[in-house]
């Protein structure tokens, strides 16, 4: 990573509930009091997914931002208000064309500030079922049983 990156929240389960197919970077439109709030540590995006919009516009939902103490009571925002993500036309379009076959949606992954600017990485993905679960589970215990009999040798 050559840029200045510095994460503030990523989405672990993600990766468990979902394969991940592409992936994309996208910027937020914030207030003041929440980009404070961001570079603070104080979101949270365990809940959140994004929502496309007749392929015009993408949206983050259910993201939780902690308001800002030192804003006061006029200038602060809603927590779990509806966020504009950033995308190009052509980026909007592939999501909404993906997410209206069934099974795929678009999910966040992180956020990360990127020389000064929040931005998020959402992913195409499709839900995984039970044994999908299962056998990624599997996968993850044999590669650490085999760390385990490494370090012991």
């Amino acid at each position: 990573m050559a840029e200045n990156i510095k994460i503030i929240a990523s989405n672990r389960k993600a990766s468990f509930e979902y394969f991940l197919m592409e992936k994309f970077e996208a910027g937020l439109v914030l207030q003041g009091s929440e980009i404070k709030s961001i570079r603070a540590g104080q979101i949270s995006i365990q809940e959140a997914y994004v929502d496309v919009q007749d392929g015009e516009q993408a949206w983050l939902m259910e993201a939780h931002i902690a308001p800002y103490e030192q804003a006061g009571k006029y200038f602060n925002h809603e927590p779990r208000r509806k966020r504009r993500l950033l995308l190009h036309k052509k980026q909007i379009r592939e999501l909404w064309n993906n997410v209206r076959i069934k099974g795929m949606t678009v999910v966040p992954i992180r956020v990360y500030l990127k020389d000064g600017r929040a931005k998020l990485e959402i992913a195409l993905a499709k839900g995984k079922k039970a044994f999908d679960k299962r056998a990624t589970i599997a996968k993850r215990d044999e590669a650490r049983d085999k760390d385990r009999a490494m370090r012991v040798r």
